[in-house]
């Protein structure tokens, strides 16, 4: 019996010794990873509006210049990716919007001087298999993703938010004008009705009439994302100055892929 006292009174510094001090408020769980910092997007910002005319040409001979502060401003994104858990709708969207649009300038720069971003594509390219849109060169959080994974997989997706087809920049001149400014949690909802606006009504992108509308190619691409809640025409005339009569015949223009610089 005495041993048996005597054992039960060493018993917690042998547990001391084998596992460690334990807490009273219990420990983390294996692997867990501390809160990732959210970025505030300013150094893009300051690029933006150095290299982005207010048209939304982008002078790629002057952000391969500044490619090491591109590359800082990548590096913050890397750290980590949006915690649905911790981190608002909004700043997930903004941060995604961003990634997307500064790995596309990336992409650019690092190939330049070329006449289309289409000019990265395999020789034989099969769309959402092996176009450059679906190179996983973006790594962030220690996974790599394509720009198809963040359009497709994760912004048309989990958002369910069909104003960010007028956000997202692939490089082009029939794409929507790259923002001079980051998108951020705060201005988001502004930002993106400002770039809807801006896009459906100018000329280079959209020749809308009551009659005989001709519109720009992604209302044709994603035409689902934009019918949720009506139709084409519903969604067009929320933001068209001239307004499409209902069940006018509405054609699509062709894309101009020549590199917007």
């Amino acid at each position: 019996m005495l041993l048996s006292i005597r054992f039960l009174h060493f018993l917690p510094l042998f547990a001391l010794l084998l596992f460690g001090p334990v807490s009273c408020l219990g420990s983390a769980p294996a692997g867990a990873s501390q809160a990732i910092a959210k970025p505030d997007h300013q150094r893009w910002t300051q690029l933006l509006q150095k290299h982005v005319a207010a048209d939304g040409d982008v002078d790629y001979k002057g952000m391969k210049q500044d490619r090491k502060e591109l590359q800082l401003y990548l590096n913050q994104l890397s750290k980590g990716v949006p915690d649905p858990k911790t981190w608002s709708r909004e700043e997930q969207l903004a941060y995604w919007i961003n990634a997307y649009n500064a790995y596309t300038v990336k992409l650019i720069v690092d190939n330049y001087p070329l006449k289309s971003i289409k000019d990265l594509n395999a020789t034989v390219s099969v769309p959402l298999v092996n176009t450059i849109w679906d190179d996983k060169f973006i790594k962030l959080g220690g996974k790599e993703y394509s720009l198809n994974d963040i359009e497709h997989r994760i912004l048309r997706k989990e958002f369910d938010e069909p104003r960010i087809h007028f956000a997202v920049n692939c490089a082009s001149k029939s794409c929507p004008k790259l923002s001079r400014e980051a998108y951020t949690a705060s201005k988001l909802e502004k930002q993106l009705e400002e770039q809807t606006l801006g896009f459906i009504n100018d000329p280079k992108h959209n020749r809308i009439t009551p009659d005989n509308p001709k519109v720009s190619a992604i209302f044709d691409w994603f035409g689902g994302d934009f019918k949720k809640k009506g139709s084409l025409t519903d969604f067009i005339n929320r933001y068209s100055k001239v307004k499409i009569k209902p069940g006018a015949n509405i054609t699509f223009l062709d894309y101009d892929w020549n590199l917007n610089e």
